[in-house]
């Protein structure tokens, strides 16, 4: 019903930016909160910021000041701009959507993309 694609991952030295993008695309009408996560090898998925369409923001303690996430709901589209990028920030980010509405008045619960790679060096 609803797919998610992400873009924008790549290989970048400590203190360099990277931003990505997920778009939202399938059969739906509004996708409430949009977020992303992340993976580390040998690590749990972990909360990395979330959105709702109204704007609201919630971030993990260790990216306050670092990353910042918008999103365009007339393009179901989320990003998430990464700033002084560490080793420890690399992962797979993965883009979460969450209360999603279908043409048929009911609720997706969740949908989660592919993955984008993220590896920091240096």
């Amino acid at each position: 019903q609803v797919q998610l694609v992400e873009s924008g991952g790549g290989l970048v030295q400590a203190g360099g930016s990277l931003r990505l993008s997920c778009a939202a695309s399938g059969s739906f009408l509004s996708i409430n909160e949009m977020g992303w996560y992340r993976q580390a090898p040998g690590k749990q998925r972990e909360l990395v910021a979330s959105i709702t369409s109204g704007g609201g923001t919630n971030y993990a303690d260790s990216m306050k000041g670092r990353f910042t996430i918008s999103r365009d709901n007339a393009k179901n589209t989320v990003f998430l701009q990464m700033n002084s990028l560490k080793p420890e920030d690399t992962a797979v980010y993965y883009c979460n959507a969450v209360s999603i509405r279908t043409y048929s008045g009911s609720y997706l619960t969740s949908a989660w993309g592919q993955g984008t790679q993220v590896t920091v060096s240096s």
